[in-house]
C-alpha cells in the first residue's frame, strides 16, 4: 500500500491541468496530418536539416504529456500497479528520447543564445528529474519517487505553459522578442510551483501538537 501524504501533494486544479495536457498533446501531433511549414513554420529549418531529431522530439513529447493523468491517477496506481509500472517505463523512454532530441535541437535554434540555453537547460532538468524519479521507484522509495515525479511532471507541463505564453507574447511584444524569454518562463516557474508543493508536503503539519 502506498503511504498517504500528510497533506494533499497535488493542487485542486488538477482536472484543468490534465485537460490542458491532453488537449496540447493532441494539438501537438497536428504535424502528422498537416504540412509542418503551415502548422509549425518556426520549426521548418529543423524539419529540413535534422528531421530525425525534430520528429523524435515533437512526436514523443506529446506521449509523455498524455501519460501524466494516468500516472498520477490514484485509482489506477492502486488497482492496476503493473500497468502503472509499465506506463512509467514508457514515460521514461519517451522522455529519454524526446529530451535528448530537444537538447541537441536547442543548440540549432535560430532564436539566439537565450532561447538556446533555456531549451537546453529544460532538456537537462527534464531528463535528470525523470531519471531520479525512476531510480527511486526501482529502489521502492515510493514517497520520494512521488515527489520527483511532481518535479518531472512540472517540466513535462512546460509544453502547456509554452503554448499558453506564446500567443500572449505575440500580441504584446512580438514573437521574436517573446520567444527567447518564454524558453525560460515556460518551465522555471513550473519548477518553483513543484518545489513549493513538495516542501509543503514535507513540512510538519501545523495541526500537530507541540
Amino acid at each position: 500500500m502506498y503511504p498517504i501524504p500528510k497533506r494533499p501533494l497535488l493542487p485542486r486544479s488538477l482536472p484543468v491541468i490534465w485537460f490542458l495536457a491532453i488537449a496540447i498533446a493532441l494539438a501537438s501531433l497536428r504535424f502528422l496530418i498537416a504540412d509542418i511549414a503551415l502548422v509549425m513554420p518556426f520549426m521548418l529549418h529543423h524539419a529540413l536539416e535534422r528531421p530525425i531529431l525534430l520528429y523524435g522530439h515533437i512526436a514523443l513529447a506529446p506521449v509523455a504529456l498524455a501519460l501524466l493523468p494516468l500516472q498520477f491517477s490514484t485509482k489506477m496506481r492502486l488497482r492496476r500497479p503493473t500497468l502503472h509500472r509499465w506506463l512509467g517505463r514508457l514515460y521514461g523512454v519517451v522522455i529519454l528520447l524526446s529530451g535528448l532530441s530537444g537538447f541537441f535541437l536547442a543548440f540549432q535554434t535560430e532564436m539566439g543564445p537565450i532561447a538556446a540555453s533555456g531549451l537546453a537547460a529544460l532538456a537537462v532538468a527534464w531528463l535528470s528529474t525523470t531519471a531520479v524519479a525512476i531510480y527511486l521507484a526501482i529502489q521502492r522509495d515510493i514517497p520520494a519517487h512521488r515527489r520527483w515525479m511532481i518535479r518531472s511532471a512540472a517540466l513535462t507541463l512546460a509544453a502547456v505553459t509554452l503554448r499558453l505564453y506564446l500567443p500572449i507574447g505575440e500580441l504584446t511584444v512580438g514573437f521574436d522578442t517573446a520567444y527567447p524569454l518564454i524558453c525560460w518562463a515556460c518551465w522555471v516557474p513550473n519548477m518553483f510551483v513543484a518545489e513549493w508543493l513538495v516542501r509543503r508536503e514535507l513540512a510538519p503539519s501545523s495541526a500537530q501538537p507541540a
